[in-house]
């Protein structure tokens, strides 16, 4: 097998295995009364059946194609491999909206060969909406090329913004403050993932949360550079594993955001 047959094979897995998680949670979503809840950190902080349920199918998929290569979810960790490839994925990003019975969530899954993210794909099951990317490749939505909005500045266009209790909430208010003063507007869905996947469609201009893990942002990192957009690097972090700031966006928001953000930094 090529270098980038199989890279291929996994980007096709991957947007399939994406729709068939993506109906199970859908299921669940439907019929929000069987599913069983568990507390995480917080109560803020979630799990439900669907997402051990949905992340034990996509493993499973995965193992079968591709036996080799590592996993690393939200719920099950990381399982080794040895083929170079990781996947990183997270079976329902915006757990907290899916158990309230909002719509904003959302599959989210990222291949890496080494180190480099090589693919990601991002699900939306209540919209039927899928957002794939390959390195080199374009970013597409059901299939349609896509680009992040090449007008859209903080003044004009819309901030998705994300927020958790890891972070002092100085942090955020201080950017929230700033941005408002400065004449922005922000938006917070619940789900990270798909609000990166939607800079990378131009529905929004940029995207900013103090601490994200992998498994919620390296799908929607590649969907934004292929999709023409700007990402500030998570090799900046301590490690895959640590997490970190992620701020990303379209052309004409990098200056100010980049600012806003330094000037409210932790």
């Amino acid at each position: 097998m090529t270098e980038d047959r199989g890279i291929a094979d996994r980007f096709e897995l991957a947007q399939a295995i994406a729709r068939e998680g993506g109906a199970i949670a859908l299921g669940y979503f439907s019929d929000r009364g069987s599913l069983t809840i568990d507390t995480k950190l917080n109560g803020q902080d979630v799990v439900s059946i669907a997402d051990k349920e949905v992340e034990t199918l996509l493993r499973e998929r995965i193992g079968a194609a591709f036996p080799d290569d590592s996993i690393l979810g939200e719920e099950y960790g990381l399982e080794g491999g040895t083929s170079g490839f990781t996947w990183v994925m997270d079976p329902i990003d915006g757990t907290s909206p899916f158990v309230f019975g909002i719509p904003a969530w959302c599959v989210s899954i990222a291949i890496m060969q080494g180190e480099a993210i090589v693919a990601g794909v991002i699900f939306a099951p209540t919209t039927d909406e899928l957002y794939s990317a390959r390195r080199g490749g374009g970013a597409t939505m059901n299939g349609q090329p896509i680009r992040v909005s090449s007008e859209a500045t903080l003044q004009s266009g819309v901030l998705g913004l994300g927020a958790n209790h890891r972070i002092p909430s100085r942090v955020v208010s201080g950017v929230v403050r700033q941005l408002l003063d400065e004449g922005g507007m922000f938006i917070r869905n619940g789900s990270g993932a798909l609000m990166m996947a939607y800079v990378a469609a131009g529905r929004l201009a940029a995207y900013w949360e103090p601490h994200m893990n992998a498994w919620d942002c390296y799908a929607g990192y590649v969907l934004i550079e292929e999709a023409g957009g700007w990402i500030v690097d998570p090799s900046s972090w301590s490690s895959m594993n640590a997490g970190g700031p992620v701020v990303v966006g379209s052309p004409g928001t990098r200056t100010d955001l980049l600012r806003i953000v330094e000037a409210n930094a932790a």
